[in-house]
């Protein structure tokens, strides 16, 4: 039987990314595989973060309740969700249910076959300097990710936007690329001027909208 680590679970507008302004069903997990300088939602990260164990059937049930009030996105994010060792038949069944489905994935595990070919659309970050973990990015990655997917850099820091800039350059992904800042660590007007320098007429800015909206710290939003 599958299952699964849930940490937290609500409705709210996606705060980033392609479908940013959109009402989404939140699905977070337990567990990570990295611990980046800057990350806030490092009370779901570790082993002994607190967690319901969840079946599929439970975690189809919460679709299905946002689906029938009209919700049609679902966002698993963590933690690392590809960590949970059944997404893939959750990716499948969300999918099934009209849901579009979008991985928060952190870059580091590999993209298999099986989550690939799931269904789902993803949202993978390549971790920069000031997060203190790209040495654990996996870069055959790159060579997976379509123009469905996203490809987003965290910056706080100009070195963290030449090295983003490198990594575009060297990789030249098909999907889109966004810079978002660290909130609180670099101006997002700064990031918009680095763009301009340096002709990166094919990158968007985002702004994490929640942070905005409610307290920076907020959960559940």
């Amino acid at each position: 039987m599958a299952d699964f680590r849930l940490a937290e679970h609500f409705v709210s507008i996606n705060g980033e990314g392609r479908r940013a302004g959109e009402l989404a069903l939140f699905l977070r997990f337990t567990v990570c595989n990295l611990d980046c300088s800057w990350c806030d939602t490092k009370w779901a990260n570790s082993e002994d973060a607190k967690f319901t164990l969840m079946t599929l059937d439970e975690l189809m049930d919460i679709a299905k309740d946002a689906y029938s009030n009209g919700v049609r996105n679902v966002t698993l994010t963590g933690g690392e969700p590809l960590l949970q060792k059944d997404i893939s038949a959750l990716i499948k069944e969300l999918v099934s249910l009209g849901m579009n489905v979008e991985i928060e994935t952190n870059g580091s595990v590999p993209l298999s076959d099986d989550v690939y070919d799931s269904g789902a659309t993803f949202t993978m970050d390549y971790k920069l300097p000031s997060s203190g973990m790209e040495d654990m990015m996996c870069l055959e990655n790159f060579t997976k990710l379509r123009k469905c997917d996203t490809l987003k850099f965290v910056c706080g820091s100009r070195q963290d936007l030449l090295r983003a800039k490198e990594i575009i350059e060297k990789y030249r992904p098909k999907c889109v690329s966004y810079f978002s800042p660290v909130f609180g660590s670099i101006e997002p007007s700064d990031i918009v001027e680095f763009m301009k320098e340096n002709g990166l007429g094919g990158v968007r800015l985002q702004l994490q909208l929640h942070k905005f909206i409610w307290q920076p710290d907020m959960r559940g939003v």
